[in-house]
């Protein structure tokens, strides 16, 4: 996909980088951008988890579940749980554990979903198309809102209910709309002229599926999702298993240099 040349945003910016680990999150009893108490992104990232268990249970009526429970549901170890949990200012009952409502209301609040966030798609071909149809994101408080393409076969046509517009209207429709995520799944040649049109339009959080780095403005937060890679560090785990990684060995001396054992290098 590409889009229409026209006059671009300018770019105070650098590209982002930043993984979870590396970042924080200031979130409180309201949306995650409260700063009321900071919270750790690897914390927010794990929320995330809990609050599809939470979700789970009560759609199974349950009223009260353990710390080991939720912790060995969610993937994580119980204290990990905790700490977590404390971080939102959430704590069970010894003996009793957590309150599921109370416990999902307070996870709700602390990762913005208190209302719905309006997306925007742009790019429509076989990922985007799955993406714009999967109604597990209105469920969960993300509808499709818009949705753009530049393929003339692609604009005009609806995929479950919205209507693909041209990309050069970004600016326009998602304005209109309140969008307040973008979804970039466009080629890599597009995707930061999507981006900068999207910020353009005011949309300040950005879920990035194209295989390159973004660099946008101060203030906009992008989460890049590459599944070539992931599968790459599937590809590792499945060598390993097998023993076919090599192991490391000693390094190759630069021309010029002697090598040195470890114990020479210590002893010298």
């Amino acid at each position: 996909m590409t889009v229409d040349r026209g006059t671009r945003p300018t770019r105070r910016a650098v590209p982002s980088t930043r993984t979870p680990g590396e970042q924080l999150a200031t979130a409180g009893p309201g949306d995650v951008g409260d700063t009321a108490r900071p919270v750790p992104a690897a914390t927010v990232a794990r929320l995330a988890v809990y609050l599809r268990v939470l979700t789970t249970l009560l759609g199974e009526g349950r009223g009260v579940v353990s710390s080991e429970e939720l912790a060995a549901a969610a993937g994580v170890n119980s204290a990990k749980l905790r700490k977590d949990l404390s971080h939102i200012g959430s704590s069970g009952v010894r003996g009793v554990g957590y309150d599921v409502s109370r416990l999902t209301a307070e996870v709700e609040a602390t990762l913005g979903l208190t209302r719905p966030h309006a997306v925007a798609l742009v790019g429509v071909g076989n990922l985007g198309h799955a993406l714009a149809g999967y109604g597990g994101f209105a469920q969960r408080g993300f509808p499709v809102a818009a949705l753009f393409d530049v393929d003339p076969a692609l604009v005009g046509t609806e995929i479950d209910g919205v209507e693909v517009e041209h990309a050069a209207a970004i600016p326009r429709v998602c304005a209109e709309r309140g969008v307040t995520i973008g979804v970039v799944a466009t080629p890599a040649a597009a995707a930061q002229e999507v981006c900068d049109h999207l910020v353009a339009a005011g949309v300040r959080s950005i879920l990035n599926f194209a295989p390159t780095v973004l660099a946008v403005p101060a203030g906009v937060e992008v989460r890049k999702v590459d599944l070539a890679v992931e599968m790459q560090v599937l590809s590792f785990h499945v060598a390993r298993r097998h023993g076919s990684v090599p192991a490391a060995g000693p390094a190759t001396p630069t021309p010029g240099t002697t090598a040195t054992t470890p114990r020479e290098a210590v002893t010298r």
